[in-house]
């Protein structure tokens, strides 16, 4: 045989080892799961709620059709780990569960606090199925059951909706964070910066999240909403940050997109409104007098975006004593972002990672108590710059001439 027939002959017969796939699964045989909450029982055992997509009905309900089922099917489960979960799951669903597509785990409050997360996640990061990238948000309030039962209105899988509204309310307000997975695993084995999760609760009329009646109706008795800031020390919820606590503490991590500042203007209370457009947080450790000290500046740019007192925004002295307002309130929001973590005795900050990378020498004395010790007495200096880049269409309000006509 020569050598051009040999070839051939082993093409052909290769040809049938490269047919077709062995190990196929059709879509109509998979139950596409979106999201999965934890929660702890009376009885001590782990119960896990499945999520699992409708495809059928989440394409009718997204062409404006949908009629009255529901988009997602709920599934619970009851056993001691997170795998026992999955395998109990799957006597009470007539499809293979699929995680590839889950995009969103929901951890009960009580669970994080009395047990924490460091023995949760290791099913996660081992499954070949579960994305690193698969958000992770804490149940503020209520149960992790109640956020992934929610029926919701416009985003028609309640997950998204979770998803959505976690970075929609990081990017306009700056008063949550969107993390994930590989970003909570990375910061609970790291000994210089602790993890922060975002929390979300149920509110309205609690125990109709579930129901179809409650997306039928244009005014939403229970909607899912985001709340705050979860805080956690050695893989435990320790305290949650809301407000300026929280935004002040996302300044610091230089995750602010845009946000507002308001400011009181003589008597009047929230009398001028600044909106961020641009802004860059720099953080630096420096040894002094042997004793490290954190350096924390930032600089915002942004518009002049509502007042509500008559003021010349033409006249510079005006605007220059607008941005001296805005710098000193923003500093007080960082510098008490700073103090409640130290209170806390949890570097949320990463600042004991920086410095590991610019002083390890020093960091390997003090890292073992850094935590309890070194950061809580931490010196830390924060400056803060603001300027206005814009008033937007009008120089003075127009209460400047209502005053006017009043006289």
């Amino acid at each position: 045989m020569s050598r051009k027939k040999l070839i051939l002959f082993l093409m052909l017969i290769s040809t049938t080892f490269t047919s077709g796939c062995w190990d196929k699964t059709e879509l109509n045989e998979m139950a596409i799961v979106s999201a999965m909450g934890l929660d702890r029982n009376k009885e001590g055992k782990l119960v896990g709620t499945f999520q699992i997509i409708n495809p059928s009905n989440v394409a009718g309900a997204l062409q404006g059709g949908g009629g009255t089922n529901p988009p997602i099917s709920i599934y619970r489960a009851t056993g001691d780990n997170v795998l026992e979960l999955d395998s109990i799951a799957s006597t009470k669903i007539s499809r293979d569960m699929y995680f590839a597509h889950a995009n969103l785990i929901v951890i009960g409050e009580e669970l994080a606090k009395e047990e924490g997360l460091n023995d949760i996640f290791d099913a996660f990061e081992r499954s070949p199925e579960f994305r690193s990238t698969t958000r992770i948000v804490i149940a503020r309030g209520v149960k992790a059951r109640d956020i992934v039962e929610a029926l919701t209105a416009i985003d028609k899988v309640s997950a998204e909706k979770v998803i959505k509204t976690i970075e929609t309310t990081e990017k306009i307000q700056g008063g949550n964070i969107s993390i994930n997975l590989q970003e909570v695993i990375k910061n609970l084995i790291s000994t210089g910066k602790e993890p922060i999760i975002s929390g979300f609760t149920v509110k309205g009329n609690t125990g109709k999240e579930d129901k179809m009646e409650n997306t039928m109706s244009s005014d939403i008795k229970a909607n899912p909403n985001a709340a705050g800031i979860g805080v956690f020390k050695d893989g435990k919820l320790i305290d949650w940050l809301d407000g300026n606590k929280a935004i002040g503490s996302m300044w610091v991590l230089d995750r602010i997109v845009s946000t507002n500042i308001n400011l009181d203007w003589e008597d009047k209370k929230d009398a001028v409104t600044y909106q961020v457009i641009r802004q860059k947080t720099n953080v630096s450790v420096k040894m002094e007098n042997g004793k490290p000290k954190v350096f924390i500046k930032v600089r915002a740019e942004g518009d002049i975006r509502e007042v509500n007192v008559p003021l010349n925004l033409n006249d510079t002295h005006v605007l220059i004593d607008i941005e001296k307002k805005l710098a000193k309130k923003l500093k007080k929001e960082m510098e008490d972002a700073v103090v409640r973590a130290q209170k806390n005795k949890a570097d949320i900050f990463g600042f004991g990672e920086i410095m590991h990378e610019n002083h390890p020498k020093e960091w390997k004395k003090i890292e073992k108590n850094w935590d309890d010790v070194s950061f809580p007495e931490l010196e830390v200096d924060v400056q803060a710059e603001t300027f206005i880049r814009r008033t937007g269409l009008r120089n003075k309000p127009y209460l400047s001439n209502l005053k006017k006509n009043d006289q």
